[in-house]
């Protein structure tokens, strides 16, 4: 049995440039800036500064990912521009709240902005183990029978008495890791309780599953 073992690798200065790619930064009137994520608040913050430092109209938010910035007109300005724009600081908003869930490696992250609602957990786990023993089955001396192989099982089944646990409302990270952990679960089950009690509701968070 193998646990959390991950077929990946690195190369460190694995890539090699066969030849040369166009940069867009001398192409066109306006240059698009693309989000890591879409998040609305932060594309209206990001267009906000550049209208506040370089002028207004400079920069116009699209969408949730995107923002367009009109660019200066010879090249070596729209480089000491993009300099400038690079390094403006951004106040930005609370994250939205997430739990990052991986399957593989059974870990579980969280960020400060989930909170949990008061709910009712009862965890217990039921094990199955089944033990197949080769046994010889031979006939009398003269009989006309054959010898044959036939499999025994033997069954046991193990369950873990599991009670029900209340587990108060925590509008803090603190308290929902306080919370979790008196349930006494491993990583791998708590990742079906939380997928549990975001369908009841009472786990305010988006779940992502990697």
């Amino acid at each position: 049995m193998q646990v959390n073992s991950l077929n990946a690798g690195r190369v460190p200065d694995g890539a090699t440039v066969e030849r040369s790619v166009d940069t867009p930064l001398a192409q066109g009137d306006s240059l698009q800036l693309d989000l890591n994520a879409s998040d609305f608040n932060t594309a209206r913050e990001v267009a906000r500064v550049i209208n506040r430092r370089m002028g207004d109209g400079i920069a116009q938010a699209v969408d949730g990912r995107t923002v367009r910035v009109r660019m200066p007109e010879s090249a070596e300005a729209r480089v000491a521009f993009m300099a400038d724009v690079e390094n403006l600081t951004l106040e930005l908003a609370a994250p939205a709240a997430k739990i990052v869930l991986n399957g593989r490696t059974g870990s579980i992250v969280m960020n400060q902005a989930v909170t949990l609602a008061a709910c009712a957990v009862a965890h217990g786990n039921l094990a199955v183990v089944i033990n197949s023993t080769p046994v010889v089955s031979q006939p009398g001396p003269f009989a006309a029978g054959r010898t044959v192989v036939t499999e025994q099982a033997d069954i046991q089944i193990r369950a873990q008495q599991g009670g029900v646990i209340a587990m108060p409302a925590g509008a803090m990270l603190a308290d929902v890791v306080k919370a979790l952990n008196s349930l006494g679960a491993t990583p791998q089950d708590l990742l079906a309780i939380l997928q549990a009690m975001k369908s009841a509701g009472a786990l305010n968070a988006e779940i992502e599953v990697i």
